[in-house]
């Protein structure tokens, strides 16, 4: 077996061990795009050596999805099909396993009608509602990983042929996943504690709010009054642990939805949903975006934030550090799950019900009650650079730092 392989046998074990952490019995449900089909093959067989019951696996294809959005009606963007989400949400409460495969062409949709990607977008996020609620409070264990396509290998380095792009991509990917490493589980478990210190340290802290400073950035984030820092493991409804993204470098909590204050600038592109937004600003009063701008993409952003009253409100809060694994490859990888993961980073949308005390067992109107915002939407975008200052703020008013020059301060 080639070294290679050996890397794409120990990522897909990896995914299955400690990324979904399959248990006996259980029901393992792989979304992925149709280049990833060799990667999906390997997690079926280790899944099933590791004793699942059932590896179900939904395909899809970037080609077709270009074709539907070329040459399909309007009338097409604004349905998703029931029987898929209610499927989803019988699979989630019956107790099943969800991993996903991420890796898409960052352009691929460049071309297309926001109006249409808008559309799209909204229609899935209606119909999926239901299952996301398992996602947005850990109920179920899920994952993300990532397979490279040619589209998003030349993203990254257009230089180089699309062959030689793949394979440097995938050194990349094996490089932040620590597949590197003589025993990448125990790798794993122990990074992860290290982010427990850090996120342990942030809930004994118990800031009434966050003070975000650099360039094109001036903003105050309050955090709701029973908010959690959590880690990247987290834990399921039945106890067991799991790593929703992989790699992860971030501890995170959310905001108290109406205590947003002031501009933040972005330092990395979005990809969202095949489109490039790049050098944008959005400006928040009492949580809220009042103002925004961006060099590239500013009509997918502006509809990303009419997608529902909800969006222009923050859901998510992560802190990680420039200094990373990730940021030291100085690779911008286009992709959101590695991006994130090399930069602090917000989310607009959906906050996770886990991120307050009690919050996985509360309805939406609780939550909103509580301090936290609920939408269709949770899109992570990236703020960090080697120049930002943090600062924790108690609630008698007493500043200290957190992040100094884009690291941790403590």
């Amino acid at each position: 077996m080639s070294t290679f392989q050996e890397n794409v046998e120990k990522y897909a074990e990896l995914a299955v061990k400690v990324g979904v952490n399959i248990q006996k019995g259980q029901t393992l449900v792989v979304r992925t795009p149709i280049n990833a089909a060799e990667f999906v093959r390997s997690v079926a067989i280790k899944a099933y050596e590791a004793g699942a019951k059932n590896v179900h696996v939904e395909w899809s294809d970037e080609e077709l999805t270009k074709t539907k959005y070329e040459l399909a009606p309007d009338e097409a963007f604004h349905e998703f099909p029931e029987w898929v989400a209610k499927g989803y949400e019988e699979m989630a409460e019956n107790g099943a396993a969800f991993l996903s495969i991420t890796g898409s062409n960052p352009d691929l949709l460049k071309d297309a009608d926001p109006e249409r990607v808008s559309n799209a977008n909204k229609a899935s996020g209606k119909a999926m509602q239901g299952f996301r609620s398992y996602i947005m409070s850990d109920k179920i264990s899920w994952s993300i990983v990532a397979v490279p396509s040619e589209g998003w290998a030349k993203k990254v380095f257009p230089e180089d042929s699309e062959e030689k792009a793949v394979e440097k991509l995938w050194d990349a990917i094996f490089a932040a996943t620590r597949i590197n490493q003589a025993d990448p589980v125990t790798a794993w478990q122990e990074h992860l504690s290290i982010l427990d210190d850090k996120m342990n340290a942030l809930n004994d802290k118990h800031y009434h709010a966050l003070h975000y400073t650099a360039e094109g950035t001036d903003l105050v984030i309050e955090l709701p009054e029973t908010h959690l820092w959590v880690s990247g493991g987290s834990i399921n409804k039945d106890g067991v642990a799991f790593v929703a993204n992989m790699p992860t470098e971030e501890v995170f909590t959310s905001a108290k939805k109406t205590g947003v204050n002031g501009t933040v600038s972005s330092t990395k592109p979005l990809n969202y949903g095949g489109t490039l937004i790049n050098n944008f600003s959005l400006t928040f009063k009492d949580g809220k975006v009042i103002d925004f701008k961006a060099e590239e993409g500013y009509e997918t952003l502006k509809r990303l934030l009419d997608t529902d009253e909800g969006a222009r409100f923050i859901g998510e809060v992560a802190l990680v550090p420039h200094k990373s694994p990730i940021s030291d490859t100085n690779i911008l990888f286009y992709n959101t799950l590695f991006d994130e993961n090399a930069s602090n980073h917000l989310a607009i949308g959906s906050a996770y019900a886990f991120c307050i005390e009690g919050g996985k067992d509360m309805d939406k109107e609780e939550l909103e009650k509580n301090g936290l915002n609920t939408s269709l939407t949770h899109v992570d975008f990236m703020i960090g650079s080697a120049d930002m200052n943090i600062d924790g703020v108690y609630e008698d008013g007493k500043r200290e730092p957190i992040f100094r020059d884009g690291n941790w301060a403590f």
